[in-house]
């Protein structure tokens, strides 16, 4: 059985017990469940349930595991021949999360 959910304007192809990253949830802390209610698409045992744009009553659960920052990217612009130069860093915030449980 798995799942595509839609969260932080991306979306994730997940099965039960996968460890992922993706964006920063408000609220929740790492050891705390976290509900994604954005489901496109289930496949389970060769049925096929597609949304419109989302499945109703289908929600995939899991538990975060750990919150951090990614490696840092270096964002570099210029005009030639001007001058111009500007250099600045990012650190992008992410979430872990094991699935538990996908499902109504």
């Amino acid at each position: 059985m798995y799942a595509v959910i839609e969260t932080g304007g991306k979306q994730y192809l997940l099965e039960n017990g996968d460890l992922f990253d993706h964006e920063l949830i408000d609220g929740v802390e790492p050891g705390e469940s976290v509900t994604f209610d954005k489901v496109l698409l289930v496949v389970d045992d060769g049925e096929v349930q597609v949304g419109t744009p989302y499945l109703d009553g289908v929600k995939v659960t899991g538990e975060v595991r750990e919150q951090g920052r990614g490696e840092k990217i270096t964002v570099y612009k210029y005009k030639s021949k001007k001058g111009y130069r500007r250099k600045q860093g990012h650190r992008q915030s992410y979430m872990k999360t094991k699935i538990t449980e996908i499902g109504a």
